[in-house]
């Protein structure tokens, strides 16, 4: 079945179901954080849970750049083990210091700042390393199932933490996500080195973090891209936060049910990451496509009076954000040359989770002093603006026609037929073909 096809691998079924599991406890740890920051520490401040998560962010903003070199000249499979020990450190500390009755917010503002720190060196090789675990034609696949890991326990994660929040606290949400990390490490050591693909590394130079920035500037389609997840994920993709919001003064509910609205978000989370590990490759006008469902659907889910049918309408949202991230994630993999993959996956990480400190404190702001629901909205109407800014810019870029018929297919787009833009948009192509031509000879 097309869909698993990467599951035949031994040493990604073994990164898969440490994954997973790993997963489950992040979410766990969004979830516990959010809560204890909102309901414990301050009343209901969405400030004060809007810069909780700008400064797990922030690291990516400063260190991206950076994360990236490493990951290009390291081994990426022992770098993955220090990070998943450090990430595993910080869950059993904040555990620790919450049980114990002497949490503050500064103390959760720093463990948020140190886990940010881990995160951004973690990312780029996290991404990155899947192309040592499955051949160049099944990458599509394995980042798509990637995505459906972290969705299925997007699924799992708040609702278990929800219900651990109300059964004994947040203290041991967090204890639990520092023991989930060890899944990963032994996944890690078990898998067979032999079996690993070849890697093209970089070798150690000056200069090669512009070197990633003058290759993503050559680069449109990339840029386009940047462009477009980075305004969504700056004002749109802060679901812990508008949840959290939505939940405690909308509806006036418990930490149980604010657990449930992220995992009914991940139903449509799931179904859109699966169907990505279905294509045989990505589509650029999907990824505009969907950033623009994305814009329509969460503002319809802003606007639901009850909390069924706001948990509800938040399940095409999650599809639609997923469609997005998945689809751009297996762009930029597949069509980046090898030696260059991990330093052009970590500006996209920059763009993509490094926005989030700026996005973040405005939207808290946003929900605290104008409401939750305009705090959903501001993401719908940015990603609605961007969306078509986008789709316009890639029709006069590329030179897109479109022509309609009465019978299959209905409306056929073609690409660069008669504008001097035409001329970038072969470049374009032709820097793919040599891509794809660079991973034919790692493989050789």
């Amino acid at each position: 079945m097309r869909t698993f096809a990467s599951l035949k691998f031994f040493n990604y079924r073994l990164w898969f179901a440490g994954a997973l599991v790993s997963n489950v406890g992040t979410w766990m740890q969004r979830v516990a954080q959010d809560w204890l920051v909102l309901t414990v520490l301050t009343h209901n401040s969405g400030v004060a849970v809007g810069i909780t998560t700008a400064l797990q962010f922030l690291p990516f903003l400063l260190l991206s750049p950076y994360a990236g070199v490493i990951a290009d000249r390291v081994n990426q499979r022992q770098l993955l083990i220090a990070t998943q020990a450090a990430a595993a450190m910080l869950g059993i500390g904040l555990g620790t210091i919450v049980l114990t009755g002497n949490a503050t917010l500064w103390h959760v503002y720093l463990f948020a700042l140190a886990l940010g720190i881990v995160s951004a060196f973690d990312a780029p090789v996290r991404q990155t390393f899947v192309t040592s675990l499955v051949p160049p034609e099944n990458l599509n696949n394995a980042v798509g199932l990637n995505s459906a890991s972290f969705n299925a326990a997007r699924l799992i994660g708040p609702a278990v933490a929800g219900l651990v929040i109300a059964a004994v606290g947040t203290g041991w949400v967090f204890i639990i996500n520092g023991l989930t990390f060890v899944a990963t490490i032994v996944a890690l050591l078990l898998m067979h080195k032999r079996e690993l693909q070849p890697q093209v590394r970089a070798a150690r130079k000056g200069g090669q973090i512009k070197e990633g920035v003058r290759y993503v500037k050559r680069r449109a389609d990339i840029v386009v891209i940047m462009v477009v997840v980075g305004v969504v994920s700056t004002f749109g993709l802060n679901f812990q936060l508008t949840s959290a919001l939505m939940a405690r003064t909308e509806f006036h509910k418990g930490p149980g049910e604010y657990g449930i609205l992220g995992s009914v978000l991940a139903i449509g989370s799931l179904t859109g990451a699966l169907i990505a590990a279905r294509r045989t490759r990505p589509r650029l006008r999907m990824i505009v496509g969907a950033a623009g469902l994305f814009g329509v659907t969460s503002g319809v889910m802003a606007l639901m009076p009850t909390y069924l049918t706001y948990a509800l309408a938040s399940i095409p949202v999650g599809f639609a954000a997923l469609t997005m991230l998945a689809t751009s994630n297996a762009w930029i993999q597949t069509t980046t040359a090898p030696k260059m993959r991990g330093r052009v996956m970590s500006l996209y990480m920059l763009v993509m989770l490094g926005a989030t400190p700026i996005g973040s404190p405005v939207v808290g702001w946003i929900g605290q002093n104008l409401g939750a629901r305009w705090a959903i909205g501001i993401g719908s109407i940015t990603a609605l603006i961007v969306a078509a800014g986008a789709a316009l810019w890639s029709i006069r870029y590329w030179d897109l026609e479109l022509s309609y018929a009465m019978h299959r297919p209905f409306v056929r787009v073609e690409y660069g037929r008669t504008t001097s833009d035409a001329v970038r948009a072969q470049q374009e192509a032709a820097a793919l073909k040599l891509s794809e031509q660079s991973i034919e000879d790692a493989r050789r």
